[in-house]
């Protein structure tokens, strides 16, 4: 860990990188410019350095064959850990994602197991671009057999990297670009995490903002403006869309007995909407307002900065929106 007080989230990555292949011979990174030049935000800086082109590999420019290679280390043995610039791209690697590592385990009746991780970057607010900026997470989500985690700190990038590397299963770690230069304590960053439960970000009694990621930031701004106006929220921070810890997000929507859910993707067959249909199916006889989603726009993501700020969620529209659902407007 660092050793000045402070670790960024990107810091984070990276040391839960190192950590796992001193502790692991097995673990191996692959990716495009993932050596010299140290991944295209600076991830494995350094890695290279320490553990050589034997562990540390830069690939041609081919998801496919990258994630279809990794796929088969993994059976082999191996621990591989790839690093996709833009999760954007991880479309490109579909095939050994969504038919072959999901269903390996299953197929061969447990014979063979896939410990694989592909960390990529999401979301928007960088002005990259419609191509470069996408959270496609619930294209993912759909499928059977893969683990999804998104961390919102530095804390949870660390433990969470370290427990997927560690899972026996497929896991994608999507890591938003916005929070690379978040930073906290070291000496609150823990060894070792679980893949699974939520992180209660803030106990509240009014309404619940369920969100992951860049949310929980929003999220966090808005409960303070919240605050003034006598509203107490209250913010559940999934950290793991799969597995999803159901109970607890029932729990607390059962709770303060209204909700807003918030994710940076097109709300479409959106993980919000799978989200706001949990809380309904399952808190309806404890509402006491409407569920609401927060997305994304249904529309490509602009370049241009002021254009992209109006296509993703802002504080005030997680604000205007819980106060909606607490029925305070």
């Amino acid at each position: 860990m660092q050793t000045d007080g402070r670790i960024t989230f990107a810091e984070a990555v990276r040391d839960a990188l190192r950590d796992a292949m001193k502790a692991d011979d097995s673990v191996v990174l692959l990716g495009e410019d993932i050596g010299t030049y140290g991944g295209a935000f600076g991830i494995t800086r350094g890695l290279l350095d320490e553990f050589t082109a034997r562990r540390v590999k830069d690939c041609p420019i081919s998801e496919a064959a990258i994630t279809s290679m990794a796929v088969g280390a993994a059976m082999a043995g191996l621990k591989p850990v790839v690093e996709i610039m833009f999760e954007d791209f991880i479309t490109l690697a579909t095939d050994s994602l969504v038919n072959h590592a999901a269903k390996i385990h299953y197929m061969f009746n447990g014979q063979y197991r896939v410990p694989l991780v592909v960390r990529a970057p999401i979301g928007a607010g960088r002005g990259y671009g419609p191509s470069h900026s996408q959270s496609l997470i619930s294209m993912f989500a759909h499928v059977p057999g893969l683990k999804i985690v998104i961390p919102s700190t530095p804390g949870d990038a660390y433990a969470l990297l370290r427990a997927s590397i560690d899972d026996p299963n497929p896991v994608l770690f999507l890591e938003h670009k916005l929070l690379y230069a978040v930073s906290a304590d070291a000496a609150c960053v823990p060894a070792t995490g679980q893949i699974g439960p939520v992180r209660m970000a803030r106990e509240g009694r009014d309404v619940t903002l369920v969100t992951f990621g860049n949310g929980v930031v929003l999220a966090e701004e808005a409960a303070g403006k919240l605050a003034e106006r006598g509203v107490s929220a209250e913010i559940v921070d999934v950290r793991t869309v799969r597995p999803l810890d159901k109970g607890a997000i029932v729990a607390s929507c059962s709770k303060t007995k209204h909700a807003v859910v918030v994710t940076e993707e097109y709300p479409f067959c959106s993980v919000a909407a799978e989200l706001c249909a949990l809380i309904q199916e399952e808190c309806w006889d404890r509402l006491e307002g409407p569920v609401i989603r927060l997305t994304g726009q249904d529309a490509p993501i602009p370049c241009a900065a002021s254009i992209e700020q109006s296509w993703l969620p802002s504080v005030d529209a997680v604000v205007k929106a819980a106060l909606r659902a607490a029925t305070k407007v």
